[in-house]
């Protein structure tokens, strides 16, 4: 078998099990959001943090709790870093530094995984498991509760109320992601994922001196890693280590972990609306983009006329071989279109139009399909604005759903759009600029500026992946990315929530003969063309200085 058709196989084998979960998937996590009945352990969660779950809340409130939450969390991952040298089960690893801690601590609360350390020489099982496996459950959840909130908003009338967030908090994690993870991580260990409590082991003697490794909880922290899109790695290689993902059947496992809740969630948001339909919409707009990259990615890794890629069947650089250049193209493309940022193949070893289309990825929005929670209310604020454009046309007043996008809505839209790459494109110009930043770049030329772009679109866009070249661990970097993952992960949440807030408060407008049908393939097509023109004029000269160059002179 030839790679490519591996390759291809692979795509239709992940394809068919994406398929095969989306509806009863999503169906459930509908239903885990309206219920009416509290489970005993979540009780017992209620009590313990004084939360009233039966209580609606407004915008406001609801992104207090939001907010309120994430920065307890915050602070307690930082203090239980800072503090990693006196406690228990640090397997003797000192305290990590102010920056890198404030960095960490951000990265893993805004759902972003980035990681300026290498796991298995910085941590110990109390801060990997008690701290950063804690983290990829909560703001998972945290993302799923935005997203339902906002659904809310299309689905309810003529009140403000959105639900309550800490019963989407607590249900998100107790009735969804800790029972899929619990599975997910048994069948990793059934495929040779380490899990364990072990401390540091002497493996063999190389020209006299000794290899060390450390066991640790791996498989449990690998299934919510990628199943909550969180993507940071218990070793610093990530997934391309081979306690973490051993062989080509956990490597697919892992990809379909990744997308598996961010496509079903689409049905969630069909149910929630009343119409099936709707999510079929945004399903078919989300699928055609992945698919579409993969196949651009497999193409640009596969096919070269230099002579040595083209012996080697393909761009190989980077690449596990017990993967493959089909499986890393699937992975790339999954990971960085998804928030998850998890890698199996290092992303700086691409070729020019590769490593471009890693990052175009993350430029989308990360919406195909996105982030646990943050694609889905991602590309329902990129809706709102299509049927807006659409409205600008016809000269009719835009709605979807029911609800009419007037002005207030119109701009809360259009600022969350801009929030991103104004942080990307901002923070990366101010690297370039100042005289030391620039000294963490590996690679001169247009390679060396891709480092740098790559870096705060992961970082902006709670990614969490990386251009391995780029030095990342400086007080300027530790300190400005996190400053990028704060502000990207929460400014949106804001516009997001108001818009939400003004759209339950909203009456439903019958539908007439001019209503645009949001349920048809028309409107998924003009859905798509305003993402890619909205990305592509955003990020086109910052592309061709760095990507773009770098491919068109190989």
């Amino acid at each position: 078998m030839g790679p490519v058709l591996a390759g291809v196989l692979q795509l239709l084998a992940l394809t068919a099990a994406l398929a095969l979960v989306y509806v009863p998937l999503g169906t459930y996590m509908a239903r885990v959001y309206t219920s009416d009945r509290h489970w005993r352990v979540e009780k017992w969660i209620y009590k313990g943090i004084g939360a009233d779950p039966d209580t609606q809340m407004r915008w406001p409130a609801y992104l207090r709790g939001v907010l309120g939450f994430s920065l307890v969390g915050v602070l307690f991952l930082y203090l239980l870093q800072r503090l990693q040298g006196v406690l228990p089960g640090s397997l003797g690893f000192s305290s990590i530094e102010p920056a890198q801690a404030f960095n960490t601590a951000a990265s893993f609360v805004t759902n972003t995984n980035w990681q300026s350390y290498a796991g298995e020489q910085a941590m110990g099982p109390l801060g990997q498991t008690g701290g950063l496996a804690v983290q990829n459950f909560v703001s998972a959840a945290v993302g799923m509760a935005v997203a339902v909130a906002l659904v809310r908003g299309f689905a309810r009338s003529r009140t403000g109320d959105l639900g309550n967030f800490w019963a989407d908090l607590v249900r998100g994690t107790v009735r969804v992601l800790l029972p899929l993870a619990f599975v997910a991580a048994i069948v990793l260990v059934a495929c040779g994922v380490l899990q364990n409590f072990s401390g540091i082991h002497e493996v063999g003697q190389f020209l006299g001196g000794g290899q060390q490794w450390n066991g640790g909880a791996v498989a449990s922290q690998e299934a919510i890693k990628e199943l909550g899109t969180n993507g940071g790695g218990y070793f610093n290689a990530n997934s391309a280590h081979p306690f973490e993902n051993p062989t080509p059947f956990s490597n697919l496992f892992e990809i379909f972990l990744i997308l598996v809740i961010p496509f079903s969630l689409t049905r969630t948001f069909g149910v929630l609306v009343g119409s099936v339909r709707q999510g079929w919409a945004i399903l078919a707009t989300m699928a055609t983009i992945w698919v579409g990259f993969v196949a651009l990615m497999m193409w640009t890794e596969f096919a070269h006329h230099e002579g040595a890629l083209r012996i080697a069947g393909g761009a190989l650089e980077g690449k596990e071989l017990r993967f493959g250049v089909g499986a890393s193209s699937i992975f790339a493309v999954s990971t960085t279109l998804t928030s998850t940022g998890a890698v199996d193949s290092f992303h700086s070893s691409y070729t020019g139009f590769g490593g471009g289309l890693t990052m175009l990825s993350m430029m989308l929005g990360e919406i195909a399909p996105g982030g646990t929670g943050s694609g889905l209310y991602g590309m329902l604020m990129l809706a709102v604005i299509a049927v807006f454009i659409a409205g600008l046309m016809v000269g009719r007043t835009p709605e979807y759903l029911g609800k009419k996008i007037g002005s207030r809505e119109i701009k809360l839209a259009a600022v969350y759009i801009l929030i991103t790459p104004a942080l990307v494109l901002v923070f990366a110009a101010l690297s370039m600029a100042l005289p030391t930043p620039p000294h963490s770049i590996l690679n001169p030329g247009a390679h060396g500026f891709s480092e740098v772009l790559y870096a705060f679109t992961s970082a902006s866009n709670n990614n969490g992946s990386a251009f391995a070249g780029l030095n990342a661990n400086t007080d300027w970097y530790n300190t400005t990315t996190a400053l990028a993952m704060l502000l990207g992960r929460f400014l949106p949440m804001v516009f997001v929530l108001a818009l939400a807030g003004s759209l339950a408060r909203q009456q439903p407008v019958p539908v007439t003969a001019g209503t645009l049908r949001t349920d048809k393939p028309l409107f998924a097509g003009l859905l798509l063309g305003a993402i890619l023109i909205i990305v592509g004029l955003t990020y086109f000269p910052a592309l061709a200085l760095g990507p773009l160059a770098e491919g068109l002179a190989s």
